[in-house]
């Protein structure tokens, strides 16, 4: 499939997006929006909170059929304009806002940022630019109705996309990002089904805004094929008098998201890492003083708590308490190289797989996978918690490794031979690893994190061991910064 042709599955809807349409303030005259409307290059305005939150969307159109000769200029606007507001993330998927737009016939959708204010507007137009009628197709694939059956589809559709992906040279860690943007995707929109259920069975909306996390890898967008779920609500405060109905309702609410999402494809926690346990399932002062109880405990229990929390996305409903929660965090974690050194010093054991002479640590017990190489435990793993341990330790805030990376080599943490050879390990050990997955997935077994070295090309070969060599001096490195100890 040419480079052009998966376009849509690589870019973000930030990139494509026009600069943000003119805004009013809630209560605003219609008058002046038309004003704003006929004298603006655009064809379309943003009515926002007192926060910058878009509230609605007025377009020519909706002036042509809803004001035009109805109602009078004073009217406010908020009365005409396009409400709830479709709105996506301008670090989300450009095709899932061609879906949406195809799907609820919209021409416009806000950009928002990951605290929910405007910062674009993109139109159909312009999404469409860069599909083919072919690639339209494989979106509608990918976005099926917001039932348990249609994500089911979707989850089904995720290995053809991704093989294609693969097979066209695209860099695995993109091919990782759409997964994890497809699955978070479909967390969503299984979230949206299961608050209509709710509300159909007389429970009512949600009592509080609430903020769905996703942690691990979705958090970090480097899935892999059949993840399991990591999941978590953070919720806005509350009255403590309100306790029983609130959690109640967000209780019931994480019971049927979870369940659901397990049946369409996405197994269940076996750590139970999940918003039905009320342990990943609190109010945001609560989340901060269970920061506070994790950073100052240091026992393993906690050290590994934080390891899987550490890593979360904000994927659906207010995300800016997910934005809140992570300024907070990084506040509390940088320069704190007590905490740190804990945290990195439990998984010290997942060493790198290689040995003397730089041979490779293969399975020896495991008769399923004997003489083949664990590239997640002793590969993956230890650079993803190096890489880790250094962000938060330096306050670079993004989640993803390689954005960590980046970070880390910008505040001049990593040099430009550090960041490159463990930008390109990663890369490689992900493509191998995915590239494995897939032939297990197609030939019906299960799937596994083991790559046999005989299976590899000489290059391939090569490359893996400078890779997992980059690895080995970043997990010394590390122990030198947080330990002082050189050796």
């Amino acid at each position: 499939m040419p480079q052009s042709r998966t376009m849509a599955f690589r870019r973000l809807a930030g990139e494509h997006m026009q600069p943000p349409p003119p805004t009013l303030a809630m209560g605003s005259p219609l008058a002046r929006a038309v004003e704003l409307l006929a004298a603006a290059a655009g064809s379309s305005l943003v009515v926002v909170d007192a926060e910058g939150h878009p509230q609605g969307i007025l377009t020519e159109q909706d002036v042509v059929r809803r004001v035009t000769f109805q109602v009078d200029g004073d009217c406010p606007v908020d009365q005409v304009v396009s409400r709830p507001v479709r709105a996506i993330r301008a670090d989300d998927l450009l095709f899932h806002a061609i879906a949406r737009m195809r799907r609820a016939g919209l021409r416009h959708m806000p950009v928002t940022d990951d605290r929910d204010c405007l910062v674009g507007i993109l139109t159909l137009d312009a999404a469409l630019a860069t599909a083919t009628s072919q690639l339209v197709g494989q979106i509608d694939r990918l976005t099926r109705q917001d039932t348990p059956e249609g994500m089911a589809e979707v989850r089904a559709a995720q290995l053809d996309v991704a093989e294609q992906l693969l097979a066209d040279d695209v860099p695995t860690p993109e091919i990782q990002a759409l997964l994890s943007h497809i699955n978070n995707d479909v967390y969503r929109r299984i979230l949206r089904h299961c608050i209509g259920e709710l509300a159909d069975a007389g429970q009512g909306r949600p009592p509080v805004g609430f903020c769905l996390l996703v942690m691990g890898s979705g958090g970090r967008g480097e899935s892999y094929l059949n993840p399991d779920q990591d999941n978590g609500f953070v919720i806005a405060d509350y009255p403590d008098a309100e306790h029983g109905r609130v959690d109640g309702y967000f209780g019931e609410l994480a019971e049927r998201l979870t369940q659901t999402m397990h049946a369409v494809g996405m197994p269940l926690c076996k750590g139970y890492v999940m918003a039905v346990n009320p342990l990943w399932r609190k109010t945001a002062s609560q989340w901060r003083a269970q920061m506070d109880y994790w950073i100052a405990k240091q026992n393993v229990a906690t050290l590994r708590l934080s390891d899987i929390f550490f890593d979360f996305r904000a994927v659906a409903g207010e995300r800016r308490l997910g934005a809140e929660l992570r300024d907070y965090i990084s506040q509390r974690l940088r320069g704190n190289q007590a905490f740190l050194r804990e945290m990195y010093q439990k998984d010290e054991g997942f060493g790198v797989g290689l040995g003397l002479f730089n041979r490779f640590i293969v399975e020896k017990k495991d008769p399923d996978h004997q003489g083949e190489l664990n590239l997640k435990l002793n590969g993956t793993l230890p650079l993803v918690d190096g890489i880790r341990v250094l962000a938060l330790l330096h306050g670079v805030p993004e989640t993803s490794t390689l954005d960590r990376i980046a970070g880390l080599h910008g505040n001049g943490v990593l040099d430009d031979d550090d960041a490159d050879y463990l930008a390109g390990a990663f890369r490689h050990l992900t493509r191998l690893l995915l590239r494995q997955q897939m032939t297990d997935q197609r030939g019906g077994r299960a799937i596994s994190n083991y790559v046999h070295p005989g299976g590899l090309t000489d290059r391939e070969e090569d490359m893996l061991v400078d890779s997992l060599k980059a690895i080995r001096d970043l997990r010394e490195r590390v122990r030198s910064d947080l330990t002082g100890e050189i050796f």
